[in-house]
This record gives C-alpha cells, structure tokens and sequence, in this order.
C-alpha cells in the first residue's frame, strides 16, 4: 500500500462543487502519504479511472463521484475510500466488503450542524424569509401569512444521529414531535422524546416534515406524488438528506399548486443545480447549494 518512496498514493478525484480546495486541513494529511487532488468533476468513468489508477486511498469529497463494482474491480491496488459525509451511498459497499476495500465515512461527526441547518431552513421558509427578500429588493411591500411554529406539529423521517438532533431543536422550540424510522423501538422513541408513528400518519398529521434519511433503494423516491398529496394543506417540507429522496418533479408540482406552503431544500438530484431548474423557480423555497455541514467546526 504504498509508493516508490514508502507513503501511500492518496488521490481527490473530482472536488467540485469545492470543498476540500483551499483547506488548511490537507496540511494534515502530507505527511500520512502524497496526495493528489483534482479540482474539476470527471467527465467520464475512463477519467475517474484514470485519476486513481495508481492509487492506495481516495478521499470522496464529492457524492457526485460514484463507486460501483465495475470500477473498484478495475483498481486493484485501492485499499480504503474515505468519504467527506455522512452518507455513503456514492459507494457499492456490498462489492467493496467483497473486495476488501474499507470504506470509511462520518457518522454523528457533523450531525448537529446539519440539523441546525435543517432547522434554520423550516424558519426560513415558514417566515417567507427569501420571499420577502425577494420582493423589497423589487420595491414590493408584500403581505403574506408567515407560519407560526410553537405547539405545531413537526414530523421528523429518519431518526440516525441527524434526526434524533432535528427531533431535539423541535422539542426544545415546542413543537410537538413525531418522528417515522425503517427500525423504530420505544426505547429509543423515549430518548428522542418522540411518538413513532408510520409514515403516511407522519405525513397527515405534520404541519413541517423533515427528512434525514440515508439514500438506498428503500429511500429513493420515499416522498412521491402520493405522500405529497398526504401532507397537510400549506404543510412545508424540510430536506437535507439526499436529492433523490423525494421525487422533485412531484414536489414542483405541489409548491406551483399550492397545496404545499413551501419547501427548504439543501440537496438536489444534480449537483451544481442550474439556475433553470424548476425548483429554483418556484416561488415559496429556501435553497442552499449542499451546504449543511460547511461551518469552520463542520469542515475541520
């Protein structure tokens, strides 16, 4: 697992949209193994290859850039991927279990970061914060309702690290807080200060539903059209998960509607979003470019 000289090969495939770039912390790894970074996304999976084909390590600051049997196969002498994330769903884990690659990630590290960042978006979006910007900028001294939180319902779908915090700013802001999960048990319903319930209850009964489920194929696509449809009448809906979560043509369509009063959203299907997306267009949403975690604590 090592060079010429005796340090393992280390390699950034693709940081873009930059994260790691500019970071005082790539001084800490120097001196573990030579590092090479990319700053621009491969164009192709022969390009990804290429930028790793020598290496012992690569360091995944971006889930964009995606590790599936066909290329760890190809890279014999990979030894570890580590993730700058909590989720790890840009890697095969199954094929790399089976080609003993470790994969590493970061569980519970930026949790609270990324559910303050959850909840800085549900105030945002019910005080029609970017509306209102939007519209003084314009000379419009708009009236429109804002939200009143305390005492309302707050549904919170996923309870991992992120979720039992999200679950714990609700219950500490007064909101009454329920909660849905793939495992749910009561001990730790007690803990969060939780009522798990199933999910299309969630869904009718939340006033703010918050997602922070990890992607798989149980989770992509969890809100749809349908669940959509369940939700409350002006219900917002919070996410920092993962863009494929939700179906976003579907959410679109609800926030156009106006059956849903609006929608924070730090993560998207593609990243970087265009301007022309759809949902940038819609007109009650607070948009952040995947962002949750990137504080001076979040990046260290």
């Amino acid at each position: 697992m090592s060079n010429s000289i005796g340090k393992p090969v280390m390699v950034i495939p693709g940081d873009e949209p930059p994260q790691m770039q500019g970071s005082a912390q790539l001084d800490r790894i120097k001196e573990y193994g030579n590092l090479t970074m990319y700053t621009d996304r491969p164009g192709s999976k022969e390009e990804q290859l290429r930028r790793v084909k020598d290496a012992d390590i690569i360091l995944n600051t971006r889930g964009a850039v995606k590790w599936g049997r066909a290329e760890m196969e190809q890279l014999p002498k990979l030894k570890l991927i580590a993730t700058c994330s909590i989720g790890t769903d840009m890697i095969d884990l199954e094929a790399a279990r089976d080609l003993g690659i470790t994969v590493c990630n970061q569980p519970g590290r930026t949790a609270k970061l990324v559910a303050e960042h959850a909840f800085a978006l549900m105030l945002a979006v019910a005080k029609r914060l970017a509306y209102q910007t939007s519209q003084l900028k314009r000379g419009v001294w708009a009236k429109m309702d804002n939200v009143y939180l305390q005492g309302k319902t707050l549904g919170v779908v996923g309870t991992g690290d992120t979720g039992a915090e999200m679950a714990r700013l609700g219950n500490a802001f007064g909101m009454r807080v329920v909660a849905w999960t793939f495992n749910p048990n009561k001990e730790r319903a007690k803990k969060l200060g939780v009522a798990y319930v199933p999910l299309d209850e969630l869904l009718r009964e939340s006033d703010v539903v918050s997602l922070h489920v990890r992607l798989s194929d149980e989770s992509r696509h969890l809100i749809g059209k349908k669940e959509l449809a369940m939700m409350k009448e002006g219900a917002l809906l919070v996410n920092v998960a993962r863009g494929e979560v939700v179906d976003t043509a579907a959410l679109v369509e609800a926030l156009n509607s106006g059956h849903l009063g609006g929608a924070g959203i730090d993560v998207f299907d593609k990243e970087p979003i265009g301007n022309d997306a759809p949902i940038v267009q819609c007109e009650q949403v607070v948009l952040t470019p995947h962002i949750a975690e990137v504080t001076p604590e979040g990046v260290e």
